[in-house]
């Protein structure tokens, strides 16, 4: 297994400019409208979503990196079935604009994956970038075989083991699918966020990588 980065970021205002610590139902507006920005308004229809639709995040793996009140980043873990071996499906991770040069996105990698493994779960699955996600130890070195529930780009289908040897028996073929385990969401109100235009999303997206 490859070592995890260690990235330290004080929880004190005084001391960092931003803090992590775990979502709370008074970020949706923003996380939502924040998503969309980076993202688009077609990010529902995106594969990746389609493991996320009706599922609650992973326990304890839904965080938020807040910078003077304000909510800046945000990524989520949520359980899956990796070819049929126990795994966290990763995304999506956004980063609003004006942050992306503090190490937010970094810090929230970092602190996401040591409460993974604090938590006993043993590999990560995501769909990005591999030379921005290569740092954390994602690569596409055991996923050649898995597959997602619609059209995807094989190189960006990446893993990172928690635990040695963890992706060492994923199934090949149909079975190599990787398909929702997770619970189901609780029923929530329609989401408020403010619609951004396609320009304004794109031209945010394009100055950074995201997990999707």
């Amino acid at each position: 297994m490859t070592a995890l980065r260690k990235t330290t970021v004080a929880l004190t205002p005084d001391a960092a400019p931003f803090a992590i610590r775990a979502e709370r139902s008074s970020d949706v507006v923003a996380r939502e409208a924040l998503l969309d920005a980076c993202f688009g308004a077609n990010r529902l229809n995106r594969t990746c979503q389609r493991l996320r639709d009706g599922r609650a995040p992973a326990e304890g793996l839904a965080l938020s990196a807040v910078a003077r009140g304000k909510l800046v980043g945000t990524v989520r873990l949520w359980h899956v079935s990796a070819g049929g071996v126990p795994a966290l499906m990763l995304g999506p991770l956004a980063v609003e604009v004006t942050s992306r040069q503090l190490g937010v996105g970094a810090a929230l990698m970092d602190h996401a994956l040591a409460a993974a493994t604090a938590r006993g779960h043993r590999a990560v699955i995501l769909l990005g970038d591999a030379p921005y996600y290569i740092r954390f130890g994602f690569s596409a070195e055991k996923t050649g075989e898995l597959s997602l529930p619609g059209p995807f780009e094989r190189d960006r289908l990446l893993g990172l083991e928690l635990r040695a040897g963890a992706l060492d028996d994923v199934l090949e073929g149909p079975l190599g699918m990787i398909v929702p385990t997770g619970k189901a969401a609780r029923e929530s109100k329609p989401r408020l966020a403010a619609k951004t235009t396609n320009k304004a999303a794109k031209s945010a997206a394009k100055l950074a990588p995201h997990a999707a």
